[in-house]
């Protein structure tokens, strides 16, 4: 008769190394994280962690990928989609909360790196390419005439994201609010304002 696998001690795993790893650089931040404290947390030995990973940088890594692959994958399908801009921005913006909701550690982890490192610098470039993105999206809905005409399009991304952004500061998953819900939220109060009222009238911009 064939045994079941045996499962190893907890904490041996990658994911769970990396789990606390993330909770870890948000308390204390990274610089503040040494090998020592996280194999404290864990509760299993230095040599234990190194069995997955080659250091401290090689786990911010992983932390701030996971978020950035999460949030392209979510501007893949929206890239993909078809309709207006605004319809897909709204999409974006529902998927973002999602990835956030899912991976809160990590995509706190990813907004809060500074660029003290080589591998922080990589990831605000990543970061950087995202918020084009949104950008993008924002300036085709306005020259589809759906968003509001009053406000410069690249204000408009920036408030927009700084909305979700701001949400790992106070989200927190067991707190009874799930994923869809905070996104419902979110789309009612920014895209009530966004969202261009066609019954009026549109001002006349000055020139640059």
């Amino acid at each position: 008769m064939t045994r079941p696998a045996r499962r190893g001690r907890p904490g041996h795993d990658l994911e769970s190394v990396l789990q606390a790893a993330a909770r870890l650089f948000n308390e204390r931040g990274y610089d503040g994280t040494s090998m020592e404290d996280l194999s404290r947390r864990l509760g299993i030995t230095k040599s234990a962690i190194y069995h997955h990973v080659r250091g401290k940088e090689e786990l911010l890594r992983l932390a701030v990928d996971r978020a950035l692959d999460g949030l392209f994958a979510v501007a893949g399908e929206v890239e993909a989609m078809p309709g207006p801009a605004i319809d897909r921005l709204e999409r974006l913006v529902r998927g973002s909360v999602a990835v956030l909701a899912d991976q809160l550690p990590f995509v706190t982890v990813l907004l809060r790196v500074r660029g003290n490192t080589r591998v922080e610098r990589k990831a605000m470039a990543r970061r950087k390419d995202f918020d084009q993105f949104v950008a993008k999206l924002v300036q085709q809905a306005d020259a589809e005439g759906d968003v509001r005409p009053d406000v410069d399009p690249l204000i408009t991304s920036r408030l927009l994201f700084g909305m979700v952004n701001s949400l790992i500061e106070w989200y927190r998953p067991r707190g009874g609010v799930g994923s869809t819900e905070l996104a419902d939220a979110i789309c009612k109060i920014a895209f009530g304002g966004l969202r261009r009222d066609r019954g009026a009238s549109a001002p006349v911009r000055s020139a640059p």
